[in-house]
């Protein structure tokens, strides 16, 4: 199985470390274009979004108020994925990573739970967009702007962090699985905004936006200030995890060993 971060030269971590940093940059470069963008639309009212947003949300709320299992289903779809899961999930990940001296990844693990809720908090102050409003809701959520949804933004955030995480030590199979299930995971989180009206479609769009800026972004301001330190972790991590996890999160062999075990 190939390894990324196993390289067996200072050039070639050098290499891996500026085509990383290269393509986080262009992540939040884009996804902050894009959220320039879609912003703008939203604060001016254009048209075409407004029908877009309301096309999707008032049909699914006559359709949720008729199916009370439908809606049942997507709250306890949000309730799992809500903001609070989330970011404790990543907590975990956080602390896992510190107790196995992996400082720099830990540190980059809370600042992208910690950021995006800062960013998200601080967007929906700032742009204050109404919710949808019906007479009879089937949900209610908290207070605070629309604009973007912080349950998709934590879901996405949260997802894309940890398959980043798992991704070098997987192999192709294990990462279009991990891929998937976090893909499907940050959609279905999405999705249950909608149908439950407490989301325009354009603030999940806005929360994955956001998402990607906080994922790119934080992950170039630690390889600006600890040139190398995450690719240092990572394999620190691998030398450390206890092989029988490293064969389950790789689809090795039952004999294969982790770098360094002797046992």
């Amino acid at each position: 199985m190939h390894r990324p971060f196993e390289a067996g030269s200072t050039e070639t971590l050098h290499q891996v470390q500026r085509r990383n940093l290269l393509r986080c940059a262009a992540l939040a470069l884009s996804c902050a274009g894009l959220l320039g963008v879609l912003l703008a639309l939203v604060e001016t009212g254009w048209g075409p979004l407004v029908r877009f947003d309301r096309a999707w949300v008032e049909p699914l709320h006559g359709f949720a108020r008729q199916h009370s299992a439908w809606t049942a289903s997507m709250q306890t779809l949000a309730d799992i994925g809500g903001t609070v899961t989330m970011r404790v999930l990543l907590g975990l990940a956080a602390g896992w990573l510190w107790i196995q001296g992996a400082r720099m990844l830990a540190v980059w693990a809370a600042a992208e739970a910690l950021i995006g809720w800062a960013l998200g908090a601080a967007e929906q102050t700032a742009v204050d967009r109404p919710r949808p409003h019906f007479a009879d809701p089937v949900a209610h959520a908290a207070v605070g702007g629309s604009f973007p949804s912080g349950h998709a933004m934590a879901s996405a955030i949260t997802c894309g962090a940890l398959l980043a995480l798992l991704w070098p030590r997987a192999n192709r199979t294990g990462r279009s699985v991990a891929a998937t299930l976090a893909a499907l995971a940050v959609l279905a989180v999405g999705w249950t905004r909608i149908a439950l009206g407490v989301h325009w479609p354009s603030d999940v769009l806005g929360g994955w936006l956001s998402a990607g800026l906080v994922l790119g972004g934080v992950t170039v301001a630690i390889e600006l200030w600890r040139p190398g330190a995450l690719l240092r972790d990572i394999r620190r991590i691998d030398w450390r995890t206890r092989p029988r996890v490293q064969r389950v999160l790789a689809g090795e062999g039952t004999d294969a060993k982790a770098p360094g075990d002797d046992s």
